[in-house]
């Protein structure tokens, strides 16, 4: 199922116009209240990309530009994330890059996982300190 998600994400970041196919998750426990709270704390635009729309609808996703930046709240642990893995922190949040996905990005946080995926010439340290402050409030 993750892979899938993987896919239509990627397939966004490929260029397809309109509305981005991304497929939401099924955040549990207090992972839905913080991926609700972090709904609200996300901005408008994003590292000069606009918000835009998603399908299906989901207060669990947000997508930016045509969908070059899509992000992911309560998903569940990176599989390829070992125990003894580096974060690299951005403004207090530890972030997973996968080593295979380079484009996939992963908030570890207490109150969820926060995937992002981010294509399209953005880069990603940008996109991921602009993000970083609403992910470390989510928690309340």
């Amino acid at each position: 199922m993750r892979a899938a998600a993987v896919l239509l994400v990627l397939l966004a970041l490929a260029g397809c116009g309109g509305t981005v196919q991304v497929e939401p998750p099924a955040p549990a426990g207090p992972a839905v209240a913080a991926c609700d709270r972090l709904a609200t704390l996300l901005p408008a635009s994003l590292d000069g990309a606009e918000r835009g729309t998603s399908e299906p609808r989901s207060p669990y996703v947000a997508v930016w530009g045509d969908g070059t930046i899509a992000l992911r709240c309560g998903v569940p642990r990176p599989a390829r994330m070992a125990p003894t893995d580096q974060l690299q922190e951005i403004n207090g949040v530890g972030w997973f890059a996968d080593p295979e996905r380079p484009a996939l990005y992963t908030a570890v946080t207490d109150a969820a996982y926060v995937e992002v995926t981010i294509g399209g010439g953005h880069v990603p340290g940008d996109v991921l300190a602009e993000l970083s402050g609403p992910v470390g409030r989510m928690a309340g």
